[in-house]
C-alpha cells in the first residue's frame, strides 16, 4: 500500500442493522470517490423510536489513495 492517502468521515443509516449502515455508506461513498480502498468504523449508535430501534447509524472513516 506504498502512496499517498486522504482520509474522510461518512455517516451511514439502515433501518436494519450496523452491517447494512456501514454497507450502505460504502456503497455510497465509493460513487464519487476513488481508490476507496479501507474504512475503519468509529462510532456506533441508533435511533429510537416508540420505546424500539428505529434506525442503526454507523461513522466511518474511509481512506482512498490520492492519485497524481
Amino acid at each position: 500500500m506504498s502512496g499517498t492517502y486522504k482520509i474522510t468521515e461518512v455517516v451511514g443509516t439502515s433501518p436494519v442493522s450496523y452491517a447494512e449502515a456501514t454497507k450502505s455508506a460504502i456503497e455510497e461513498v465509493t460513487k464519487t470517490v476513488r481508490n476507496v480502498s479501507w474504512f475503519e468504523v468509529m462510532e456506533m449508535r441508533g435511533h429510537v423510536k416508540d420505546g424500539k430501534v428505529n434506525e442503526f447509524q454507523v461513522t466511518l472513516k474511509v481512506g482512498f489513495k490520492l492519485e497524481r
